[in-house]
Order: structure tokens, then sequence, then C-alpha cells
């Protein structure tokens, strides 16, 4: 009863804050609790990882494995003797069908080279090669000198993910120096040695790795390109006014470089065909597979809430060694196997409590969230923690923790339960909007904008007025950052 009212008070209690002060105060979690607490905030992963732990640890805990029905027993026993009949025929065809190859007729069965084979082709399947990785290996192919490569090494260890060069050169020449006195050389290293050996590595592929900027990175490029391409020297003009170029401010460039709008136009269309990071290729595409936890489908105009059975691991207690305990035998053994039991129950009953609340939340959220559903993002309603808590009469923290790295699957995606939540932005007509809904609106005025004359933060704020949501320019400018957007002047197009 102790235990129940404590759960009560920390899972789902409306005491006001005074009193709950002092009761948790005076009362500490019991281990039940505590277990059942953390299983809450656990992702389906590491649930999967906490029971195969219990399983390993307990032998009370079994799970319950699938098996398989009575009748697909019997057809598998079915085609075994029909198989076997054939096997035991007493002739076989002399010659084979005709248009017919040897493959299929015999099915390979595989033997130890076959078994080699299979895990050769499975070793072979290697993840992406890294930036570095790529670049380490030219570098060894070239006839650097020991220091030379030590140089470059630590420049190819300064690459970020676009490829530029996130260090300075004093910084890389005193990595270097530092190397070297570790290892007993007493050579100088000077700042033009390293410009050196990047200006080499900026020549490497991917052309233009190892900039300093995004000017650099560019004409690096237009300088590999050939002598005779077309508006070459007009577009390294264009990149001596980078600033200008950035900033779109035509009349600017024309006046400062000379070029006339033909000129203009073709420079800024090879610019284009260029790589702005290099980078960007190698960034690793390793998918981060999610396990939905939830379930959602729509049936007969309703919305279902399932469970993902997947995640849904039934356990059980083992029977032999259930029967093994004696009521009244007081020895080690049995007492043993008596707090196996114990602790294997009280598992089960948080796992089953854990489902049920994550049921629980996930219902209550589709119920609000029906028109996100429905016509996506825009739809999203206003939700905070608070309102679900006190419709499934949980607190707030337990509601917390259940949404925290847990995923439902619907017809629009795959979404963390965290996403549903939004802060709530008042209207004119005296609603409320969804922070979610509002910056999904932007960003459908943003891609239907004119490209040449794009929509500035004031102006999508005055759009959204006359839809009835009311926000700041500044409210606009910080969702669109959000969304990573940028600013007007830079969505520009030159012409």
């Amino acid at each position: 009863m102790k235990i129940a009212y404590k759960t009560r008070f920390l899972l789902g209690g409306h005491m006001k804050l005074s009193v709950g002060l002092r009761i948790a105060n005076s009362l500490s979690l019991t281990p039940q609790l505590q277990q059942a607490i953390r299983l809450l905030q656990l992702s389906s992963l590491e649930l999967e990882q906490e029971i195969q732990l219990q399983l390993d640890s307990n032998p009370l805990l079994e799970k319950v494995e699938e098996q398989i029905s009575v009748e697909s027993l019997s057809t598998v026993d079915a085609s075994q003797k029909d198989l076997t009949n054939e096997l035991n025929a007493d002739h076989l065809p002399d010659d084979l069908p005709v248009d017919t190859d040897w493959d299929d007729v015999y099915t390979h069965q595989p033997t130890s080279l076959g078994a080699a084979e299979f895990e050769e082709r499975e070793d072979n399947r290697q993840s992406q090669q890294s930036l570095q990785e790529y670049m380490l290996e030219q570098i060894n192919l070239l006839h650097f000198s020991r220091i030379d490569q030590l140089i470059a090494y630590c420049i190819i260890d300064s690459l970020d993910e676009k490829g530029f060069l996130d260090a300075e050169i004093s910084e890389i020449t005193a990595s270097v120096q530092h190397l070297l006195s570790s290892m007993d050389y007493e050579e100088e290293i000077e700042e033009d040695e390293v410009l050196v050996v990047l200006k080499h590595i900026q020549r490497l592929d991917p052309i233009g790795v190892g900039s300093r900027n995004l000017a650099e990175c560019l004409l690096i490029q237009l300088d590999s390109l050939p002598v005779n391409t077309p508006c070459r020297n007009d577009a390294v003009k264009l990149l001596q006014h980078y600033e200008l170029l950035i900033t779109n401010e035509l009349p600017k460039l024309i006046k400062q470089t000379g070029l006339n709008q033909e000129q203009l136009r073709c420079a800024v269309d090879l610019l284009k065909t260029l790589k702005p990071y290099p980078g960007l290729e190698f960034e690793s595409k390793e998918s981060d597979y999610q396990i939905p936890d939830v379930v959602v489908m729509k049936k007969n105009d309703c919305w279902q809430v399932t469970l993902n059975p997947d995640v849904m691991p039934k356990l059980r207690l083992n029977s032999f060694y259930t029967n093994m305990i004696r009521r009244a035998d007081q020895s080690e053994d049995n007492q043993y196997l008596r707090n196996q039991m114990l602790e294997a129950k009280n598992f089960i009953k948080s796992i089953d409590e854990r489902h049920k609340t994550l049921l629980k939340v996930a219902t209550c959220i589709v119920e609000h969230q029906k028109s996100f559903l429905e016509i996506g993002p825009e739809g999203m309603k206003p939700l905070v923690l608070r309102d679900i808590a006190e419709e499934v009469e949980l607190h707030e923290s337990t509601v917390s923790r259940v949404t925290t790295n847990k995923y439902m699957l619907t017809p629009r995606g795959l979404f963390e339960l965290k996403y549903f939540f939004s802060s709530h932005v008042g209207t004119t007509s005296g609603g409320e909007a969804s922070s979610t809904a509002i910056r999904a609106k932007i960003k459908k005025m943003i891609a239907e904008e004119n490209a040449r004359k794009p929509l500035s933060d004031n102006a999508i704020a005055n759009l959204l007025k006359e839809e009835g949501i009311d926000v700041a320019r500044r409210t606009v400018a910080k969702y669109r950052e959000s969304l990573h957007i940028p600013s007007s002047s830079e969505r520009k197009v030159l012409i």
C-alpha cells in the first residue's frame, strides 16, 4: 500500500506542491519505483539491452518465443515427405529439358568454400570513406619529405566537414613544431613551409579542399579550369568583389568589375557549376535508424494507435525454476530463487506499466494532433506537457520521460513524440496557433516567393497577420533561422 501510494504521487498525483514536498522529504523511492521510472525514459534500443541484461542475470525470467503453428508444421512435414519421395525415385531424367540451365535444376548448397565466398563478399561491403582518409591516401603517394608529410597530416586533421581549413596557419605551424620537438627533431618550421604544403593539398582531389574561405575555394577551382573556358576571367573578377557578390548588389558589381549584364550572367552561371563545399560529398550518409515505439494508422475514418509489437517482448517466469521453490524452505538456494522470482515479477510489472503509460500518452497526443495527421505541419495545434499530463492524470515529469527518445510512425513519417509539443502563439481572433504550424507557413511562403523579390521578415509577418496570426518581425526571423533559411538579401537571385 505504501508503494502504491508513492507511485500514485510521483507518476500521477494531483497533490499541492507543498504537500508533495513534505512527502518527498519524508519518503524515499523504493527500488521498484526507481526501476519503473528508469524504464520509462529508455529508448526502444536501450530497453532491448536492459531486457537482455535481465534475461542473462536472472534465471527466473525468460522471453516467450514465437511458436510455429500446427498448420505450418504440418505443411512443412508434407513438403518434406514430397521431397523425400522425389529423392527416393528409382530413375532420373536422361536429359535436362530444353532451354534449361543446370542452376535451374540443381540448388547449390553452401559448402566451406561457398561460406568463405559469402563471408568475403560481406567483408567487402565497407562503409563510405571519410574525407580525411581519402586525402591521406593521396598524400601518402606524394614525394613529400618527412617534415612536409607531417605538415600535411596536421592540415588534414584540421579540415572541417565542408572541407575547409578550420585552423590558422600559425596554429598549424605551432602544432607541427610541437610534434617535431616531441620526436627530438631540431628543425624550425616557418609559416611559408606550411603554406607551400597547403597549396599542394588544395590542388588534390577534391579541388579546393583546405581552403580558408568560400572565395578561395572557388578561385582554386577556377584556376584549375582550362584557360579558354568561357567567362573564366570574368568569374575571377567577380570573386575579387566577393562581399558584393554574396549580398547580391548588382549595380555595384557592374560598376566595380566593369562587366556588362551578359558577362555578369555568364560568370555567375560558371560559378554555379563549381563546388562551394568540396568536403560535403564525403559526409557520412549512414542513416540513423530509429525503431518506432508507436504506430498510428487510419481505419474507418478513425486514427488508431498501437504499440509496435517488435519492441514489446513478452516476458514470463521460468516454470522450471518456480516449481523448485519450496514454501517453507529457508535454505540459501531456495531464498536465492525467491529473491530472483520477486525481481522478475517486479521487472515484468514495470515493463507492462511502461507500455501502458506510453500507449496512454501517445493516444492522447494523437487526439490533439489529428489535424497534423490530416493536412501536415500547418495543422499542428499548440500543445505542452501540462495539457497531456492533466488529461492522462500523470505528472509532467512522467510525460516528459515517456516522450523522450520515443518515436511514432505515422502516414506522414517517423516523429519523436516531443515533436508534437510546441508553444502557444496568440492570434488576432483570440485563439492560439502552434509555433510548428507558423514555421510550416513561413517555409511554404518562402518556397512560393518570387526569387527576384524574396519576402522580407516584415513582409512575412504582415502576411501572417492577414491570416490571423499576429507575430513580430523578430519572431519571424527567429523561426526562419531555426529552419536554416537565409535572409531575403541572401535568397535574392542576381539575374
